[in-house]
């Protein structure tokens, strides 16, 4: 059995949470004070996932503006570097609006890269 320490990020109450371990299966969690903590330390400790927020080039007509962008759902973590891979690589064209997909489908089926504010022309 190993056991690994975490800080629960769910909540403002930053719990420590101490993970144990047989074998990659979670055994036990310890340390949270409310169910939304056990949740996450077992995800993070078997499938860690993470919102990506970033940036991509939006053409308008005064020229070339950075247009901030984020995934409507978390993707996993050992995805991040090519996902940004594929950000350096995308631009879209104004007008945008805020929750508009710039992307379908983005590292995985169903996620989306979605824009997080208005650009006009």
């Amino acid at each position: 059995m190993t056991t690994k320490e975490l800080t629960c990020v769910v909540c403002p109450a930053g719990c420590r949470l101490k993970v144990t371990l047989d074998g990659g299966k979670v055994v036990g969690v310890e340390g949270n004070t409310c169910a939304r903590g056990k949740t996450y330390a077992e995800s993070e400790i078997t499938h860690p996932v993470r919102t990506l927020t970033s940036t991509v080039t939006i053409i308008t007509k005064s020229g070339k503006k950075l247009l901030p962008v984020r995934t409507d759902k978390p993707i996993p973590r050992e995805s991040l570097l090519e996902a940004m891979k594929i950000i350096r690589s995308v631009s879209a064209n104004a007008p945008i609006k805020t929750g508009e997909i710039i992307v379908k489908d983005f590292i995985e089926a169903g996620t989306n890269l979605i824009s997080c504010k208005d650009e006009t022309v």
